[in-house]
């Protein structure tokens, strides 16, 4: 696997976020992390990503420990994060956002061509790649920090409501960059609201319930599964 926790735990004070996940990701596809709101699946991320510490627990990134490690450090090792709120430099423009996303990388020739086929993949960006990013529309948003965490040439990439707030047809959109992204040797972790979407994109998936991991498996099972369809597709 590419990716391991083992009873990961995270807790805000007294407050437990995060108890005893296990998790694993293999080295190509796409698995999603859904649940209800507050349920871990955005900290599960940041915990990743180094941006909280465990309490209990590890992770394994290529057989390495990294919980412990830096944020930029974790980014160094292959894993870059599309946070929740796009979380884009309003006042830079697109082509200087994307350029942030490579701020690690040393090999110039290569960041030029990465940028290149970021521009190739999102062609909206290309032609708004001097424009201020505060002046993007939502879905553009979404691409440009998309392209922003594939300019850090990741080996795995982490996702966390990409299309939280989008129109339906932005939407389809984004799923279908999720999907070419994968196909393209980039695995994903999908952590997304819209369950029906997530479980239509994963190869696997896992239910976050108030901390702790409720279900796991393939993710066409899991959609079949009765309690994941009333709790949260709504049938």
């Amino acid at each position: 696997m590419l990716l391991e926790l083992k009873g990961v735990a995270v807790s805000y004070g007294k407050v437990p976020a995060l108890r005893g996940i296990d998790l694993a990701v293999p080295a190509g596809g796409i698995v999603t992390i859904i649940g209800a709101n507050g349920a871990g699946k955005t900290t599960c991320l940041r915990a990743i990503s180094g941006l909280v510490r465990l309490s209990a627990g590890s992770i394994r990134f290529d057989g390495a420990r990294i919980d412990g490690l830096a944020p930029d450090r974790i980014v160094a090792r292959g894993i870059a994060h599309v946070p929740e709120g796009r979380r884009i430099f309003p006042d830079l423009t697109v082509a200087e956002n994307l350029m942030t996303g490579a701020f690690l990388r040393r090999d110039r020739a290569a960041v030029a061509r990465d940028l290149a086929e970021v521009f190739a993949r999102f062609p909206r960006l290309a032609e708004r790649r001097a424009q201020r990013a505060q002046t993007l529309s939502g879905g553009e948003q979404q691409m440009l920090a998309i392209g922003r965490a594939l300019m850090a040439a990741p080996r795995l990439l982490l996702m966390d409501e990409p299309t939280m707030g989008l129109a339906p047809v932005i939407v389809e959109e984004i799923g279908r960059i999720v999907r070419a992204i994968a196909a393209g040797g980039v695995p994903v972790v999908l952590v997304e609201q819209n369950a029906e979407l997530a479980l239509s994109l994963a190869d696997h998936a896992y239910v976050f319930e108030t901390g702790a991991l409720a279900l796991s498996g393939p993710a066409r099972e899991l959609h079949d599964n009765e309690h994941v369809r009333a709790a949260y597709l709504g049938v």
